[in-house]
Formats: structure tokens, sequence, C-alpha cells
């Protein structure tokens, strides 16, 4: 019996920049006798969802998913996953991108996030040295953990100070499927009909 785990491994990125999807909310939607509609969410954020299957088309390319595949054990363990369209604070990253938080003469970290308007999204997998903060605008040196995407200063930034950083980033995912369906149509030639990869929550 193996226990899941979370591989520090990226999925290969040709691959993944070839991928379709996105992100997906949960909405119930109540529709009234009056015609008006009730809704809820009923997740919090969102969660995000691709397909790589119509990304491979090469024979050396199924072989290369189907070794990371067999090495995640399947959705037994995640991995890193670059979104297409969404992987970085902005189109050139940097210090003052994103804000983080607020000093408090005390806090000495402040984890990674990402701003969609008035929705707050988590980023847990920053890309390795491409992390840059600033504390009040001036960029700021910091350790950065990468396995929870957290900064952390020195010393506390002063209060009120702002706090902002611009980075890359990947996203945690896990196959969604046990299986890899493939048809090989000719020679050195073949695709796989759907891989589903589906973005994990938490500290993944």
């Amino acid at each position: 019996m193996s226990l899941a785990l979370f591989h520090d491994v990226s999925f290969p990125i040709p691959i993944a920049l070839a991928a379709t999807g996105g992100p997906e909310r949960r909405v119930q939607i109540v529709s009234l006798a009056s015609g008006r509609e009730v809704r809820n969410a009923s997740w919090l954020g969102s969660r995000r969802r691709w397909d790589v299957g119509s990304a491979v088309t090469r024979l050396e390319t199924l072989q290369t998913l189907i070794a990371f595949f067999e090495a995640r054990g399947g959705a037994l363990h995640g991995f890193r996953f670059r979104d297409p369209l969404d992987h970085a604070s902005a189109d050139v990253p940097s210090p003052t991108d994103q804000m983080l938080g607020q000093g408090d003469g005390v806090r000495t970290q402040f984890d990674l996030v990402k701003h969609y308007g008035a929705y707050r999204r988590r980023i847990l997998k920053p890309v390795a040295n491409s992390v840059r903060a600033a504390i009040d605008g001036a960029e700021t040196p910091c350790t950065v953990d990468h396995a929870i995407g957290r900064v952390s200063f020195a010393s506390p930034p002063p209060i009120a100070a702002v706090i902002t950083a611009g980075f890359r980033f990947d996203c945690p995912v896990r196959f969604d499927s046990d299986r890899i369906e493939v048809n090989l149509e000719t020679f050195k030639a073949g695709r796989a009909i759907s891989i589903p990869l589906i973005e994990l929550m938490g500290d993944a």
C-alpha cells in the first residue's frame, strides 16, 4: 500500500502549453415559479481542470507521458502543472504586482496570492528563483518556501507597510483518471483519447 504524496516535479511543459481547460466554479441554481433565480456558490473559490490528450500526437510524446503517468502512480501522486494561460503575477513579473498583506511589526511570513478582482487565490507552487518581494514599493530580500508558496523576511515589516510580490507559478494537480487510453494511428504517430488533470486543493 502506498500513501499519496506530492512529487515536486513538473509535467512536461511542451505538452502543458497545448492543454485545454481552465477554472471551474460550483454554483447551485434554483429557478422560482416567478422565473427569477436563486444562486448560491457551493465553493468559496475555483478549481481548475485540464485535458492534455489533444496535445499528444507523436509516439515519443506518448512514451514520455506514459512514463510520467507511471512514475506518479497514476492518480496517486500530485505534481506541478504549468497553466498555459495563467502562470504569472503579471505578463512581466515585478515586485509590486500583487498585494500580500500589511505589516504589523511582528509578522515576518506572508502567503503568495494572486488577485482576480475581489477573488484572492492562494499560490502554492511558485517557480524557483522567480519570486521578487517588496515592502512599501522597495524590493526587499526574502526567502521562499516553494512547497507552500510563502515568503519570509529577515525582520518584521513595519506597521501598515504594504507587502507585495511578483512571481511565476505552477498549479498542483494530479491525474483525474486511473488509465491512459492510447490509439496508435500510424507508424511513429498516435494520440491519447483523453488525459484529464485536476487541481489539488489545500496544501496539495
